[in-house]
Protein backbone atom coordinates (compact mmCIF):
# COMPACT_ATOMS: atom_id res chain seq x y z
CA UNK A 1 0.00 0.00 0.00
CA UNK A 2 1.00 3.63 -0.50
CA UNK A 3 1.54 6.05 2.35
CA UNK A 4 2.15 9.79 2.11
CA UNK A 5 4.17 10.81 5.19
CA UNK A 6 5.91 14.07 6.11
CA UNK A 7 9.33 13.72 7.71
CA UNK A 8 8.08 15.00 11.06
CA UNK A 9 5.55 12.13 11.11
CA UNK A 10 7.96 9.40 10.04
CA UNK A 11 8.94 8.40 13.59
CA UNK A 12 5.34 7.22 14.08
CA UNK A 13 6.27 4.38 11.70
CA UNK A 14 9.61 3.15 13.11
CA UNK A 15 9.85 -0.06 11.04
CA UNK A 16 9.01 1.79 7.84
CA UNK A 17 11.46 4.59 8.68
CA UNK A 18 14.32 2.24 9.55
CA UNK A 19 13.90 -0.01 6.53
CA UNK A 20 13.52 2.94 4.13
CA UNK A 21 16.79 4.56 5.17
CA UNK A 22 18.56 1.19 5.20
CA UNK A 23 17.29 0.38 1.71
CA UNK A 24 18.48 3.81 0.56
CA UNK A 25 21.94 2.99 1.94
CA UNK A 26 21.99 -0.32 0.03
CA UNK A 27 20.83 1.24 -3.23
CA UNK A 28 22.76 4.49 -3.29
CA UNK A 29 25.91 3.67 -1.31
CA UNK A 30 26.49 -0.06 -1.84
CA UNK A 31 25.05 -0.70 -5.31
CA UNK A 32 25.39 2.62 -7.12
CA UNK A 33 28.52 3.76 -5.22
CA UNK A 34 27.23 7.33 -4.87
CA UNK A 35 29.07 9.63 -2.47
CA UNK A 36 26.29 9.63 0.12
CA UNK A 37 26.42 9.62 3.91
CA UNK A 38 25.48 6.49 5.85
CA UNK A 39 25.24 6.97 9.61
CA UNK A 40 25.97 4.64 12.51
CA UNK A 41 22.47 3.16 12.22
CA UNK A 42 23.08 2.15 8.61
CA UNK A 43 20.76 4.90 7.40
CA UNK A 44 21.34 6.97 4.27
CA UNK A 45 20.22 10.54 4.93
CA UNK A 46 21.12 13.97 3.59
CA UNK A 47 20.41 17.62 4.26
CA UNK A 48 17.08 17.55 2.42
CA UNK A 49 15.69 14.94 4.80
CA UNK A 50 15.97 17.65 7.48
CA UNK A 51 13.66 20.02 5.54
CA UNK A 52 10.46 18.12 6.42
CA UNK A 53 9.93 16.70 2.93
CA UNK A 54 6.93 14.63 1.97
CA UNK A 55 7.73 10.95 1.44
CA UNK A 56 5.69 8.61 -0.69
CA UNK A 57 6.36 5.09 0.61
CA UNK A 58 5.16 1.71 -0.52
CA UNK A 59 4.64 -0.35 2.62
CA UNK A 60 5.02 -4.11 2.39
CA UNK A 61 2.55 -6.41 4.15
CA UNK A 62 4.99 -6.82 7.06
CA UNK A 63 5.29 -3.05 7.52
CA UNK A 64 8.70 -2.71 5.90
CA UNK A 65 9.73 -0.41 3.07
CA UNK A 66 9.10 -1.56 -0.48
CA UNK A 67 9.91 1.68 -2.28
CA UNK A 68 9.91 5.42 -1.75
CA UNK A 69 10.37 8.91 -3.16
CA UNK A 70 10.91 12.30 -1.53
CA UNK A 71 9.21 15.55 -2.51
CA UNK A 72 10.01 19.21 -1.83
CA UNK A 73 8.50 22.34 -3.42
CA UNK A 74 10.93 24.18 -5.68
CA UNK A 75 10.10 27.42 -3.87
CA UNK A 76 12.44 26.02 -1.18
CA UNK A 77 16.00 24.72 -1.49
CA UNK A 78 16.24 21.72 -3.79
CA UNK A 79 18.91 19.31 -4.90
CA UNK A 80 18.59 20.36 -8.54
CA UNK A 81 19.08 24.05 -7.84
CA UNK A 82 21.80 23.51 -5.22
CA UNK A 83 23.90 20.90 -6.99
CA UNK A 84 22.86 20.41 -10.62
CA UNK A 85 22.21 23.91 -11.96
CA UNK A 86 25.09 23.45 -14.43
CA UNK A 87 22.87 21.00 -16.29
CA UNK A 88 20.41 23.88 -16.72
CA UNK A 89 23.00 26.43 -17.88
CA UNK A 90 23.16 27.87 -14.38
CA UNK A 91 19.46 28.62 -14.17
CA UNK A 92 17.28 27.71 -11.20
CA UNK A 93 13.84 26.17 -11.45
CA UNK A 94 11.48 27.73 -8.93
CA UNK A 95 7.72 27.63 -9.16
CA UNK A 96 4.79 27.01 -6.79
CA UNK A 97 3.51 24.61 -9.45
CA UNK A 98 6.65 22.43 -9.61
CA UNK A 99 7.87 20.06 -6.89
CA UNK A 100 11.20 18.24 -6.86
CA UNK A 101 11.22 14.47 -6.56
CA UNK A 102 14.41 12.77 -5.34
CA UNK A 103 15.71 9.54 -3.76
CA UNK A 104 13.62 7.16 -5.88
CA UNK A 105 14.45 3.94 -4.09
CA UNK A 106 13.18 0.40 -4.52
CA UNK A 107 13.30 -2.19 -1.76
CA UNK A 108 15.62 -5.10 -2.33
CA UNK A 109 12.75 -7.50 -3.17
CA UNK A 110 10.39 -5.05 -4.88
CA UNK A 111 8.58 -5.82 -8.12
CA UNK A 112 8.12 -3.47 -11.10
CA UNK A 113 4.59 -2.91 -9.79
CA UNK A 114 6.01 -0.97 -6.85
CA UNK A 115 7.87 1.44 -9.13
CA UNK A 116 4.67 2.06 -11.07
CA UNK A 117 2.70 2.62 -7.86
CA UNK A 118 5.16 5.27 -6.73
CA UNK A 119 4.97 7.07 -10.08
CA UNK A 120 1.19 6.92 -9.72
CA UNK A 121 1.51 8.58 -6.31
CA UNK A 122 3.54 11.38 -7.85
CA UNK A 123 0.68 11.98 -10.26
CA UNK A 124 -1.83 11.99 -7.42
CA UNK A 125 0.18 14.73 -5.71
CA UNK A 126 0.19 16.72 -8.93
CA UNK A 127 -3.59 16.38 -9.20
CA UNK A 128 -4.25 17.31 -5.58
CA UNK A 129 -1.90 20.28 -5.33
CA UNK A 130 -2.52 21.61 -8.86
CA UNK A 131 1.09 21.04 -9.91
CA UNK A 132 2.07 21.27 -13.56
CA UNK A 133 5.33 19.30 -13.30
CA UNK A 134 7.64 17.25 -11.13
CA UNK A 135 11.38 17.90 -11.34
CA UNK A 136 14.07 15.32 -10.80
CA UNK A 137 17.64 14.15 -11.38
CA UNK A 138 18.07 10.65 -12.76
CA UNK A 139 20.69 8.25 -14.07
CA UNK A 140 20.58 5.82 -17.04
CA UNK A 141 19.13 2.88 -15.05
CA UNK A 142 16.01 4.96 -14.35
CA UNK A 143 15.39 5.68 -18.05
CA UNK A 144 14.39 2.06 -18.60
CA UNK A 145 12.13 2.08 -15.53
CA UNK A 146 10.36 5.27 -16.56
CA UNK A 147 9.88 3.97 -20.10
CA UNK A 148 8.51 0.66 -18.83
CA UNK A 149 6.01 2.44 -16.59
CA UNK A 150 4.98 4.84 -19.35
CA UNK A 151 6.00 8.03 -17.56
CA UNK A 152 9.15 9.32 -19.25
CA UNK A 153 10.36 12.86 -18.48
CA UNK A 154 11.27 15.76 -20.72
CA UNK A 155 15.07 15.93 -20.45
CA UNK A 156 16.30 19.46 -19.73
CA UNK A 157 20.02 18.77 -19.60
CA UNK A 158 22.59 16.02 -19.15
CA UNK A 159 26.26 15.50 -18.36
CA UNK A 160 28.59 12.51 -18.44
CA UNK A 161 28.58 9.34 -20.49
CA UNK A 162 27.41 5.76 -20.09
CA UNK A 163 26.53 4.65 -16.57
CA UNK A 164 27.92 7.94 -15.20
CA UNK A 165 25.46 10.07 -17.17
CA UNK A 166 23.23 12.33 -15.05
CA UNK A 167 20.16 14.13 -16.38
CA UNK A 168 17.60 16.63 -15.11
CA UNK A 169 14.03 16.19 -16.30
CA UNK A 170 10.48 17.43 -15.92
CA UNK A 171 7.42 15.21 -15.70
CA UNK A 172 4.19 16.95 -16.79
CA UNK A 173 0.80 15.90 -15.50
CA UNK A 174 -1.35 14.26 -18.18
CA UNK A 175 -4.60 12.39 -17.37
CA UNK A 176 -3.79 9.75 -19.97
CA UNK A 177 -0.50 9.00 -18.19
CA UNK A 178 -2.43 8.31 -14.98
CA UNK A 179 -4.60 5.72 -16.70
CA UNK A 180 -1.55 4.00 -18.16
CA UNK A 181 0.34 3.97 -14.84
CA UNK A 182 -2.71 2.65 -12.97
CA UNK A 183 -2.68 -0.34 -15.32
CA UNK A 184 1.06 -0.89 -14.84
CA UNK A 185 0.65 -0.76 -11.05
CA UNK A 186 -2.33 -3.13 -11.15
CA UNK A 187 -4.40 -0.67 -9.10
CA UNK A 188 -7.80 0.92 -9.43
CA UNK A 189 -8.39 4.66 -9.27
CA UNK A 190 -10.59 4.08 -6.21
CA UNK A 191 -7.91 2.32 -4.15
CA UNK A 192 -5.30 4.93 -5.09
CA UNK A 193 -7.60 7.73 -3.96
CA UNK A 194 -8.48 5.78 -0.79
CA UNK A 195 -4.80 5.55 0.17
CA UNK A 196 -4.35 9.26 -0.53
CA UNK A 197 -7.40 10.21 1.55
CA UNK A 198 -6.27 8.04 4.46
CA UNK A 199 -2.88 9.79 4.55
CA UNK A 200 -4.07 13.38 4.19
CA UNK A 201 -7.54 13.22 5.73
CA UNK A 202 -8.82 14.91 2.59
CA UNK A 203 -9.60 13.70 -0.89
CA UNK A 204 -7.70 14.71 -4.00
CA UNK A 205 -10.76 16.67 -5.06
CA UNK A 206 -11.02 18.55 -1.75
CA UNK A 207 -7.36 19.56 -1.88
CA UNK A 208 -7.76 20.68 -5.50
CA UNK A 209 -10.28 23.28 -4.34
CA UNK A 210 -7.80 24.95 -1.98
CA UNK A 211 -4.55 24.47 -3.92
Amino acid sequence: MLRYIYANQLSDYPVLQDSMHRDRAVQFSERLKWAVTVDENGWEKDEYDAMNPLYVIWGNADGTHGGSMRFLPTTERTMVNDHFSELLNGQDIRSPFIWECTRFCLGQKSSPRVAAAMMLAGGELMRAFSLTHLLGVFDPRMVRIYSMIGASPEVLGSAGEGRDKISVGLWPYRPEDRIRVLRKAGLSSEISEHWFNRSFGQTVQELQQVA
